[in-house]
């Protein structure tokens, strides 16, 4: 049985190698649907007051890595704003509730970050619901495997591009305005950004561009007390796989090439992005924090 997040565990063992079968789900995909479900911390995420207080706002919330988030920062003493498709609405709510059990305040805001005029509303509409704006998580993203470069339509080219890094900039220049000293931004990159997979070009080019632009957005926001860092999670189970994520014959196979030899949980990222939340990691600007089960990376 999983224990908490603070328990001594064998990594190769906290959580089970599993072989999900063959399926698909319409594009963006539900937890609620996922085989085998996945540990979003709901009942491993143990909370010790490192983010007491902070009102963040977290994309893509509703669902795999942003909802361990959301489930973490509300333990750790957070508000937290969801942003998320309104298809995801069954899942946002899930993750609401486990907010609102954790005695923290939950507000729900859909919409779809490929609208410009959504990703300064959303940023206006968390500051205001929660009383203002400390914490943002890059985390929404976009992923559909193409074999074939000639397959790779200009249509889905821009759409990744939309999700995967407009929406970064446009959501950290809209929270600006809010971000005070000690404030952070945290984006969501990828193992993708230093080993592409053939058949996720689109991908894989915002991810590496998700740490350019984290590097220089953190040189240049540090002489005002804003922090800005990124996460690079490897092969980690969320709906992202089956919503054509992954070519259908890979996922029983999906994350058994890592040193560790199994895929990861979303809830094993959590801890990265509270810790580069938290005033534990004041002298840390511009660093990307890998969580990938092993895999050698910058």
């Amino acid at each position: 049985m999983t224990t908490d997040q603070l328990t001594f565990q064998d990594p190769v063992h906290r959580f089970p190698d599993i072989t999900p079968p063959k399926q698909h789900q319409s594009e963006p995909g539900l937890d609620a649907e996922l085989i085998p479900q996945t540990d979003r911390g709901e009942d491993s995420y143990r909370g010790t007051g490192r983010l007491e207080g902070r009102r963040a706002l977290i994309t893509g919330a509703d669902s795999g890595i942003g909802a361990a988030v959301a489930i973490a920062f509300a333990r750790e003493g957070a508000d937290v704003a969801l942003s998320y498709l309104p298809e995801e609405e069954e899942d946002a709510q899930h993750i609401a509730g486990l907010i609102e059990d954790a005695g923290r305040t939950a507000l729900r805001l859909p919409g779809d970050l490929a609208d410009l005029e959504f990703c300064t509303r959303v940023v206006e509409e968390a500051a205001s619901g929660l009383g203002g704006l400390d914490a943002v998580v890059n985390n929404a993203g976009r992923q559909i495997a193409i074999e074939r470069l000639e397959d790779l339509e200009e249509e889905q080219w821009d759409a990744t591009f939309d999700v995967n890094i407009r929406a970064i900039y446009r959501v950290s220049k809209a929270a600006l305005r809010h971000l005070q000293p000690g404030s952070t931004i945290v984006n969501s990159t990828s193992i993708q950004a230093y080993n592409p997979s053939a058949h996720l070009l689109d991908y894989a080019s915002t991810k590496a561009a998700i740490n350019n632009f984290t590097k220089g957005l953190g040189q240049q926001l540090a002489p005002r007390g804003i922090r800005v860092n990124a996460v690079a999670p490897g092969p980690i189970w969320t709906p992202l796989q089956v919503s054509d994520g992954q070519p259908k014959d890979a996922l029983p196979e999906f994350g058994k090439n890592t040193p560790l030899g199994r895929a990861g949980q979303p809830t094993e990222l959590a801890p990265a992005y509270v810790f580069l939340t938290s005033t534990e990691s004041s002298y840390v600007i511009g660093e990307t924090l890998n969580v990938n089960g092993g895999t050698p990376s910058p």
